[in-house]
């Protein structure tokens, strides 16, 4: 809805400024026109006064100068005399003529005529004088003092009349351009002043009308973010503060009315949501951002055995105690995903409870807004003691089988090593052939029930390692020279490099020959003639990385993701005659060291197995 707007804000901030702008020009055009009186008045002292104390003075220096040629002429120095005398006399008359031609004030002018007439008398005496001494010598004296010394006094004195009169009249003119300069001074001054008060009470009640409205604005969405939707702007003003303060007031009452129209739904939905969480058996955590505690469901009392109130609020490592949970909940939060682990029997938590254990996968799952970052945090524990008691029991069970399973398997493998030593002669091919197999068959099960020993040594935590700083190139040379016949048998290069540099390993030398032993014998299995396998050791940070690549057949994609799990087996021709528990045990070994284990592979193209162990020290 458009509203026609008479008094825009555009309008009041130009006729406001633009009234302030009028007096600054006032100023200014009452600032030249003094500035010009100033000029006029002193461009009147110098025209009107100046010039005439200026001839003034130079008629009475060449009136003293034709004095002492008169001197000069009494000394019997007529010549020199002569001269200087006629020599003023221009200047005298040059000087005359510019006094005449500046006559401005009354009285100069009578004052010059006195001059005028003056000096032709001076210059009849001078004449006479020269005549006198000419013929009677001793009366030129009396003659300078009675008649000439009298008419030069009466010249002199006049000109210093003119010269006072103007210089009397210059004082008054400055007196006159002061006056001018004082008015101007204040009424500038007072007019500035007026301007600048009139400038400031127009901005003080511009921002007044322009804050006021915007400071109302301010408070009511405050109280809005607060949940009060009764607030109310005054639209005092027809301008366009008033028609976005009317806009406001239409926004807030639209606001209002969805939020009562939508609030019981949002409840409900609220209701139902808190009521799934809470039928939830698994535990269910909300983090904020600094890993503090939101909210949680009943089942997080239980686990925890604390009230809800004791857990809202607490950070998580408070709660749980658990760096490895809290890592994992840190890595989900930067990394802007859900967070998974490589192996899923890292992802448990671990609490004791009197005499017993109770285990919990957990799992993150980020909550953002848009494409911002991570606000939220909702953790689950799911409860798996269960499943870790079978674990157990199937381990054990497993354990106390293969216990159970060497014994009798040895007494069969001894009588098959007799029969093969006693009676081989007294059978035929095909009986030869099916003790043969028989033997093979027994060894295959006593490598199988060693690996499932170890197996269960492993995840019962029972397998010892015994750490010490080895060398990785005696580890390489030991592992070469165990398969070193295999690979010249089967035509294939079994090769090492290792840095000068490359500092020793904190690891179990037996475990960790055993790890590459099986490695270089997968890739002899998978490896043809003519190919390679190269092991290699690098340093980076605390860790060496140690790889055993090959460019045999590669391993198949979809054996890539789970080819370290149990019983897992590339189904080839080449596999046959492994547990598939091999890279289980090789992982599992690993781990035990503070390591991961992981394969590069493309089929066709052979496999790199690199795995890591920590640095000595």
């Amino acid at each position: 809805m458009e509203r026609k707007i008479f008094w825009t804000l555009r309008k009041k901030v130009l006729i406001g400024y633009g009234l302030a702008l009028c007096l600054v020009i006032a100023v200014i055009i009452w600032s030249l026109v003094n500035i010009a009186h100033l000029g006029k008045a002193s461009q009147a002292i110098l025209k009107e006064n100046y010039q005439s104390i200026l001839a003034a003075e130079n008629m009475i220096y060449s009136l003293e100068r034709q004095d002492s040629a008169i001197l000069l002429l009494m000394l019997n120095y007529p010549d020199e005399a002569v001269k200087q005398f006629m020599e003023n006399e221009n200047d005298f008359l040059l000087w005359l003529g510019r006094a005449k031609d500046n006559i401005t004030i009354s009285g100069e002018e009578k004052i010059i005529e006195n001059i005028s007439n003056g000096y032709s008398v001076y210059l009849t005496n001078f004449s006479n004088l020269q005549t006198i001494r000419l013929s009677e010598t001793a009366q030129s004296p009396q003659f300078y003092h009675e008649t000439v010394l009298p008419s030069f006094k009466f010249v002199r004195q006049e000109c210093i009349q003119l010269r006072e009169i103007n210089q009397n009249t210059m004082f008054d003119a400055s007196n006159v351009a002061n006056d001018v300069s004082n008015r101007a001074f204040w009424s500038v001054f007072t007019i500035g002043s007026i301007s600048v008060v009139a400038g400031l009470v127009f901005s003080l009640l511009l921002a007044g009308i322009i804050v006021r409205p915007v400071h109302q604005i301010i408070e009511a969405a405050q109280k809005i973010s607060d949940g009060d939707y009764d607030v109310e702007v005054k639209a005092s003003t027809r301008d366009e503060l008033g028609a976005m303060a009317q806009d406001f007031n239409l926004m807030v009452k639209k606001l209002k009315a969805y939020r009562n129209l939508n609030l019981k739904q949002i409840l409900t939905e609220k209701h139902k949501s808190e009521a799934v969480i809470r039928s939830i058996d698994d535990g269910i955590i909300v983090l904020n951002s600094d890993f503090q505690i939101e909210d949680i469901n009943p089942t997080v009392s239980g686990i925890f055995e604390k009230k809800p109130d004791e857990i809202k609020g607490r950070h998580l490592l408070e709660i749980t105690k658990d760096e490895n949970l809290f890592n994992y909940v840190k890595h989900a939060f930067e990394s802007k995903t859900v967070s998974t682990h490589e192996e899923q029997e890292t992802n448990i938590l671990t609490i004791n409870k009197g005499n017993s254990q109770q285990h919990f996968l957990f799992s993150a799952t980020p909550v953002s807004s848009g494409e911002e970052s991570v606000i939220s945090m909702v953790l689950l524990l799911r409860n798996i003691t269960r499943l870790k008691e079978l674990d157990r029991l199937k381990s054990e069970f497993v354990m106390t089988a293969s216990h159970e399973l060497k014994t009798p398997l040895t007494s069969i493998g001894m009588s098959i090593s007799l029969l093969k030593e006693k009676t081989i002669a007294k059978l035929n091919p095909a009986e030869i052939e099916l003790l043969n197999a028989a033997d093979e068959e027994v060894q295959r099960l006593k490598a199988l029930i060693k690996d499932l020993l170890d197996i269960s040594k492993i995840e019962a935590g029972k397998m010892p390692i015994e750490f010490d700083s080895v060398s990785i190139r005696l580890i390489f040379e030991k592992v070469i020279s165990i398969l070193k016949n295999q690979a010249d048998e089967k035509n294939i290069e079994l090769s090492y490099t290792v840095p000068d540099e490359l500092p020793a390993i904190n690891a179990d030398i037996n475990k960790i020959t055993w790890v590459l032993t099986n490695l270089i014998s997968n890739s002899l299995r998978y490896t043809d003639k003519g190919c390679y396998i190269r092991l290699s050791a690098e340093h980076s940070g605390s860790q060496i990385y140690i790889s055993v690549a090959d460019n045999g057949a590669g391993i198949p994609y979809e054996y890539q993701s789970r080819i370290f799990d149990k019983f897992v087996q590339v189904k080839t021709e080449k596999a046959l005659g492994g547990s598939g528990l091999g890279l289980f045990i090789c992982k599992e070994i690993v781990r035990a060291h503070g390591g991961t284990i992981w394969v590069e592979s493309q089929p066709g193209n052979g496999s790199t197995f690199t795995f890591s162990v920590p640095i000595a020290g």
